[in-house]
């Protein structure tokens, strides 16, 4: 059945309706008038809808509210982002000043928390689209997230790996005083901090304490470790030895008269690595003793207790003499007093 209403006629001779026959120009007129009424109707629907009483079309509004339910998500989801953020950045705080200082372990550099961030537009996708801001951010904070928990995962594990040598670490700390702490043997003539310098005179840092004690008395490592240098300054620490006891320490002796290590030999707490002098730039014999963690000097009073009784120092060294009997090398020892 055709959509268009069909129009009828009587027919005076039989008395009956028959379908009328409508011109094809007028067919077509009548079906221009209707789409026309019908654009027209249309068109000022949108006019009053949009223009006169500023609403959006169906599908614009539809489309606008889904928007603004993953706008409201994302929101959502970034103000959880803020409190991993938080956290982690604790984790990070912790991780940095107390686990891995304790161990001497240096702080993880922001280059590599924050590494494959920088140069290449790794959101470029994002740029085309419109109002893609809030959802980059999103993706930019969800990556760096998710480097930096790796990152300190992996800080975590390094700290639980050293926390195994705890053992090893406290026989590696400098401990102990670098010489036979008996009364009357030693005088602590410069403490660490700023001194006026008894040389070149004016108020300069101290870098260590000076223990003044008769030229010749021997000087103990004061921790396990690695000699890292054994070298001589003329106007400066003159004959010197710089161990290196892992976990950020090192620990440095100077002015000394005779060396009985080489660099790379490793060394026990207690073994005698010298001899008290006068070298370098001195005024009279006396040893200069240095504590230096992470590259900074720190007090060595903090380090050892001068009021360790002498027989306890020397059962200590007895046992490593035991342990090493042949501590002292009397032809480096010579090769050093001829420099």
């Amino acid at each position: 059945m055709s959509k268009f209403r069909k129009e009828y006629s009587l027919n005076p001779e039989t008395l009956m309706y028959e379908i009328a026959k409508v011109p094809a120009g007028k067919r077509l007129l009548k079906i221009g008038v209707y789409i026309v009424s019908c654009l027209a109707v249309t068109m000022l629907y949108f006019w009053l809808y949009v223009g006169v009483f500023k609403l959006d079309p169906p599908v614009t509004a539809m489309l606008k509210r889904k928007n603004a339910e993953w706008n409201s998500k994302l929101e959502l989801m970034n103000r959880q982002l803020d409190i991993y953020e938080a956290e982690l950045s604790d984790l990070n705080l912790r991780n940095d000043d107390i686990y891995r200082s304790i161990f001497g372990m240096n702080e993880i550099p922001q280059e590599v928390l924050n590494a494959g961030f920088g140069g290449v537009n790794r959101y470029a996708e994002f740029d085309d689209m419109v109002s893609n801001s809030l959802l980059k951010e999103t993706y930019q904070r969800l990556d760096v997230l998710a480097k930096r928990s790796f990152v300190q995962g992996k800080s975590f594990d390094e700290v639980a790996q050293l926390s195994q040598r705890a053992g090893e670490m406290a026989s590696c700390i400098p401990a102990i005083p670098p010489i036979d702490p008996k009364p009357g043997t030693y005088h602590l003539t410069s403490e660490f901090g700023t001194r006026w310098d008894p040389v070149y005179g004016g108020y300069r840092t101290h870098s260590g304490v000076d223990l003044s004690t008769k030229q010749g008395n021997p000087i103990y490592a004061t921790g396990d470790g690695v000699v890292e240098s054994v070298d001589f300054q003329f106007f400066g620490y003159g004959h010197q030895v710089v161990i290196n006891h892992g976990f950020g320490y090192k620990t440095r002796y100077a002015h000394m008269s005779t060396i009985s290590v080489v660099e790379g030999m490793k060394i026990k707490r207690g073994e005698c690595i010298g001899a008290v002098g006068k070298t370098g730039k001195v005024t009279g014999e006396h040893l200069h003793y240095e504590v230096i963690y992470r590259g900074t000097p720190v007090n060595p009073a903090n380090f050892f207790d001068l009021d360790i009784t002498s027989d306890e120092y020397a059962t200590m060294v007895q046992k490593v003499e035991e342990a090493s009997p042949a501590i002292l090398r009397p032809e480096f020892s010579a090769k050093v007093n001829n420099k």
